[in-house]
This record gives structure tokens, sequence and C-alpha cells, in this order.
């Protein structure tokens, strides 16, 4: 009766027309910051950490997970428009999701997008409500051993992804594990390859890297496209979708990739520091190892696009596991999450489910509110686009 008690409470507290509200310019700016190459969810979060210092803690916490979810599922917008993922858990949706936009499916790649991103998050928010304690106590037995054995599986993921080209795939390899060596090492402080630039002493951040790689390549292309035609030359495309640009029969033979993207997606989330693009290519490779049809991944295919975004969503509920339990982020974002908790007089831990226990349901309640506004501010969004 207590629990129901807390649950009707918390309900309650959800469906005031502040929280409502939150939840929808949260998600809305979320989905511009994501979709805008330079921008990103923790940029987003970060900046409307101070709008929050006035509010209560669970409209606080509503407000910075609506960026949250909102910046993550934006980056498929600008991933598939114009194959520059808008954020770095977006990486692998440039795989597929561009290619289908070539082909003239791109209401199809995004509609696939924001339904898989829906259902990656939901499932993980389920993870999160009923089996965070027992899930979370699991990650606390990872030693460097367990950590280096996920390195060194991403790493061997080169070899999948170099496809005809196995040298191309090596060097660039070889070229990433250089950029990751540019700062201080982790161990004993060291500077490594700054060359005597002390801007460099922290690396180099990921969003400009990715963007500086995929804009790059995408306005060499052009230009090479451009000279061979003599002229530039712009073609505006208007796509009619109905739906979401599949059909029933199309939905339901995803349904073992996206389970097991969100397991993976899930489970990525849950370790700390490695984040949604690992979750995303992981995902992807796994869904294009075990297809009937390899070949087909990266020429513009739903499956592509589908087990990158149902991972890279539901990296977000496996991310706020360690959280609010043990009080250990995830990612950039739960870190900035965490000091909102801080500031709002709340201890993320063990504790937090028996002194807090109406404000956790809340929040539980709160994460599926705005994955669903997330869902029906997507297909404003992507009718917004195609039509």
């Amino acid at each position: 009766m207590e629990t129901l008690s807390l649950i009707g409470n918390a309900f309650a507290g959800m469906m005031n027309p502040m929280s409502i509200l939150l939840l929808i310019v949260g998600v809305a700016v979320g989905i511009v910051f994501g979709s805008i190459p330079g921008l990103s969810a923790a940029m987003a979060v970060a900046l409307f950490l101070p709008v929050t210092f006035a509010m209560q803690a669970h409209e606080a916490f509503t407000l910075l997970v609506a960026l949250y979810i909102g910046g993550i599922s934006g980056g498929l917008i600008s991933a598939i428009l114009i194959n520059i993922p808008g954020t770095s858990s977006s990486i692998a949706t440039c795989f597929d999701g561009s290619p289908m936009a070539k082909k003239g499916e791109a209401g199809k790649a995004l509609g696939t997008g924001v339904v898989f991103s829906f259902l990656g998050g939901l499932f993980s928010f389920l993870v999160l409500m009923f089996v965070a304690p027992s899930v979370a106590q699991i990650t606390l037995k990872f030693s460097a051993i367990e950590y280096f054995g996920v390195c060194l599986f991403a790493l061997s993921m080169i070899a999948a992804l170099a496809g005809t080209s196995m040298i191309k795939g090596l060097l660039s390899g070889c070229l990433g594990l250089i950029i990751a060596l540019v700062g201080m090492a982790p161990i004993d402080g060291t500077k490594r390859f700054t060359f005597g630039i002390n801007e460099l002493s922290s690396g180099f951040n990921i969003l400009p890297t990715l963007i500086g790689i995929f804009a790059i390549a995408e306005v060499l292309a052009y230009a090479e496209e451009v000279k061979k035609m003599g002229k530039a030359t712009q073609v505006k495309q208007s796509f009619k979708i109905k739906g979401f640009g599949f059909t029933w029969k199309e939905f339901v033979g995803q349904k073992w990739n996206a389970l097991r993207s969100a397991l993976i997606g899930t489970g990525i989330g849950i370790l700390p520091g490695i984040g949604g693009s690992t979750a995303g290519i992981l995902s992807w490779m796994t869904a294009k190892k075990t297809s009937k049809h390899p070949e087909k991944y990266g020429t513009g295919i739903m499956d592509g696009v589908v087990a990158s975004e149902t991972s890279n969503n539901a990296v977000i509920g496996g991310a706020l596991i360690p959280l609010l339990t043990l009080g250990i982020p995830g990612d950039t974002n739960t870190a900035v999450l965490l000091g909102a908790l801080t500031m709002q007089g709340i201890a993320a831990g063990p504790q937090l489910f028996t002194q807090h226990g109406e404000w956790v349901y809340t929040i539980m309640l709160g994460l599926i509110a705005v994955n669903i506004f997330m869902y029906l501010q997507g297909r404003v969004f992507i009718r917004g686009f195609v039509n």
C-alpha cells in the first residue's frame, strides 16, 4: 500500500501544468541542440543547469532529462539528411541513414529513427525501474581487466568496419588511436603529443573532431561533384510520408534487431565512460554480423538505422542506473545531472530509494513521459523536414 501511495503522489506531481510545460520545452530545445552539428545534448543540459536553481527537485531533473533525451534523439536528423552526426551517439546512423536519404527515403529513415529511439529509451527506462539496484551491483565487480576487454572488443570492430579495403580500415584505426593519445596521460599526467600547445593538454574534444571528419568529407565530396558538373546545382525534393514511412510488416521484422540493440545500449550505458557512440557502432556491427544480407549494410537499409538509434537511446536509461543507485555518473550528461541533484540537496546512491522514494517514482514516471513527448514531437519534426 505504501508503494501504491508513493506512485499515486508521484503521478500527481508529474501531471501539474508546470511539469508538462517543462517536458515540452525541454524535449523541443534538446532536439534542436541535437540536430545542429557543433551543439550537443551535454551542452544543452549544462546551459540550462542554472535555470533549475529555483525549481523543485523533480521539476529540475525532469527538465534536464528532457534536454538529454531530446538532444540524443535529435542527432539523427543531421546524420540522415546531411551525413553529419549532430551528436557523437549518431555516428552509426550516418552509415545507413544518409544513403537512405540519397535514395529518396529520407522520410522512412527519419521515421524509423524516431520510432526506434522511443522504443530503445522505453526499454532502458523499464530496466531502470525494475532491475536497477541488481544491475548496478554487477557493474561494481568490473575491474581493469573487464574494461580492457571491452576496449579491445571495440578496437576489433575496425576489421569489420573496414569493408573491402583492410589497409584503409587499419590506417583509419591507427589515426584514431593517435588522435586519442593527444593530451594528458590518465595515469601519471604526462603531456603527450601536445608540441608545447597548452590548448592540447586536454586532448581533442570528440564533438569538434567528429564534425571535422564528417563535415569536411561532405564538403570535399560536394566540391568534387560540382567540379565534375561544372556548376553548383540545387535540387529541392519533397517526400510525402504516410505514418512513419514503413509498413507494419517491416516494423515487426525488426523486433529481434531492436531487442538486441536495446540490450547492448542499456549494457553499455551502465558501464561508466563508454557512451552512446560505442553502443551505436557496436549494435550496428552486431546487426550486420547476424544479418542474412550483411552486404547491404552501409548501402541504405532500415536495419542499420534501427540498430543505431535503438541502442544510443537505450544508453540513457542505462547511464541513469549507476547515477541513481551508486552516485556514479555514466557519461558527461549524467555528470551534470549529478550536479543538479547535489544542488537540490539530494544525495544519489543506495539510500536514495529509501529516503526519497516519492521523488524517485516521480522521476521514473517523468522519464517515460519525456520519452512519449519525444516521440510525439519527433513526428512533428520529421514531417516538417520531409514535406
